[in-house]
């Protein structure tokens, strides 16, 4: 029995000896977004001829961070005439839900404050009201309801909670000294620059020094980083390998090591009122700025009906523009089709789908695809209603985020941690991450495509259970889980120079590109840094 398997039958069998006990696992409810939609495009289904042209200035493919950033950019240099597709889910890895009045992330759940290089950002941030006051100097103000409140950071040691996600409770002197020693040199890190002038470490990535000293970090993975240079500590080497699996979806052994020095040296951010390292969050996620992105777009545009349904199913490249043949799929799942046609278009879609809808484009900007795609993630996002609040164990009280020592989920967050109460709420979600990596991505897709809703419950509570025992099932009123098979790009070893990646970031064609992948890790930073690019050179 591999490990995963074992994983998953020793959380079922927890769970089903809590029913004899008298009380009953919730049924989940399972979504899949873009899954549909994504096999009829793998499998070339056939599509019925078009009903219908319409005809638009610029052409966005997709509505996740970069498209609606592409969008966002248009509408404010006053440009009306383009349209987006919305694709298989509006607002991508940002997307949120409501369980009635309780909003809840089913993708990304932060924003990190952004820092002096992320100007688009700031800029955006501005906008949308996030950022009250002095958005491009050191030290913004923000709105006090969206910076993090504390206790921000919780962790499961023992059965106790101790402060903070770096483990310290009954770590030894010499493992303390490590860890000392490692966040030193990362935060040293924040201030160095290459001998081409630019700093070593950058959001956007792009920007990032080109200094053939440092870049040859991404040669090796993060571990064997690690282990080069002396680290050799349990605690750091768990730390580290859960700073990856959250933010990059696979584990140290296999994110290069200029990706895992990057996580801790690139942030940069200060606010003028919260403390250095302070987040952005929200109870949904970042699917509240989804919404303000989209309320901004509208305002702008007026009436003109700049988002439609449906997503691209082929995209060619014509004498005068580019043509689009998109697809909507009913709830009966039949689909229609119709033509857009457009001046230019901005892939704004992930790049392991446009390889099945512009094989030929992509391949004439010198995008090979069984060379440059990066690997893709899965994950599980789960989210628990719960009416009334589970016992806690010792230590640190609730807080935002909360993580389980040496569990094998990314813990769990908060949603009404950002609400101020004189008492606990009586109702919340708690919504559980999962970067689903024990086995190969496409084994764990697998999977996930077959998995019994039992079993994708047990996996959703295998950070849960250990926290709150049978008292979790007493409260958890109701469950979703969002599948992603596809969450996510890792930066893995080699990623910085992969020539397809870097041929479409510099692409000034008919298509533009504007995605996340662009820089092969999955940051709402970087998705709206190449939305806002695409959208500049789209009108130039």
């Amino acid at each position: 029995m591999d490990r995963r398997t074992f994983l998953l039958a020793s959380a079922a069998a927890s769970l089903a000896g809590c029913g004899r006990t008298g009380w009953i696992e919730t049924t989940p409810t399972i979504d899949s977004p873009g899954m549909r939609e994504g096999h009829a495009l793998r499998d070339h289904r056939s599509l019925p001829p078009p009903s219908g042209t319409l005809e638009t200035d610029i052409a966005i493919l997709g509505a996740g961070a970069a498209g609606l950033s592409c969008a966002w950019q248009l509408a404010r240099a006053g440009h009306k005439d383009f349209v987006a597709l919305a694709g298989p889910e509006f607002g991508g890895n940002a997307a949120g839900g409501q369980y009635g009045d309780l909003g809840y992330p089913k993708g990304a759940h932060y924003l990190p404050l952004p820092s002096m290089e992320s100007t688009h950002l700031r800029d955006m941030l501005a906008d949308l009201g996030v950022i009250e006051a002095d958005p491009f100097t050191a030290r913004p103000v923000f709105d006090e309801r969206v910076l993090v409140h504390a206790p921000d950071e919780r962790l499961l040691i023992d059965g106790h909670w101790q402060d903070g996600l770096v483990p310290t409770l009954g770590i030894g002197q010499a493992e303390l000294a490590q860890q000392q020693r490692f966040f030193a040199y990362t935060d040293s890190l924040r201030s160095a620059f290459g001998s081409d002038g630019r700093k070593v470490f950058c959001i956007p990535l792009a920007q990032s020094s080109q200094d053939a000293r440092w870049r040859a970090l991404d040669k090796r993975s993060f571990k064997q980083w690690l282990l080069d240079e002396g680290y050799t500590a349990p605690s750091l080497h768990w730390y580290l390998n859960y700073a990856c699996r959250d933010d990059f979806g696979a584990g140290y052994e296999r994110v290069s090591a200029w990706a895992g020095l990057h996580y801790f040296s690139a942030r940069g951010g200060h606010a003028r009122n919260a403390e250095d390292g302070a987040v952005l969050t929200w109870p949904d996620g970042l699917h509240s700025v989804v919404t303000r992105l989209s309320a901004s777009i509208s305002q702008r545009v007026g009436e003109h009906a700049w988002s439609l349904p449906g997503f691209a199913a082929r995209v060619e490249e014509k004498t005068a523009g580019v043509e689009v043949l998109c697809v909507r799929i009913d709830s009966n799942n039949v689909p229609t089709t119709f033509l857009l046609k457009a001046r230019r278009a901005v892939c704004a879609m992930p790049l392991f789908v446009a390889q099945h809808v512009m094989p030929q484009s992509l391949h004439a900007y010198g995008f090979d695809a069984a060379r440059d795609l990066p690997p893709r993630a899965p994950w599980l996002v789960s989210n628990f209603l719960m009416d009334g609040m589970p016992r806690e164990a010792q230590g640190v009280p609730l807080a935002w985020d909360n993580v389980v020592y040496r569990g094998d989920g990314l813990g769990y967050v908060v949603s009404t941690h950002q609400l101020i109460r004189l008492s606990p709420p009586q109702r919340s979600v708690f919504s559980a991450y999962q970067a689903l990596n024990l086995d190969t991505p496409d084994d764990t897709r697998h999977w996930l495509a077959a998995a019994h809703p039992d079993d994708l419950r047990a996996q959703a509570a295998i950070d849960l259970v250990p926290a709150y025992g049978r008292d979790l099932w007493r409260h958890a009123a109701a469950l979703e889980i969002t599948v992603r098979g596809h969450a996510m790009a890792t930066p893995d070893v080699g990623f910085l120079s992969r020539p397809g990646l870097l041929a479409l970031r510099d692409a000034h064609g008919p298509v533009l590109f504007a995605h996340a992948d662009l820089s092969g890790m999955s940051l709402f930073e970087e998705a709206s840094y190449w939305g806002v690019l695409a959208a500049n050179r789209a009108i130039s």
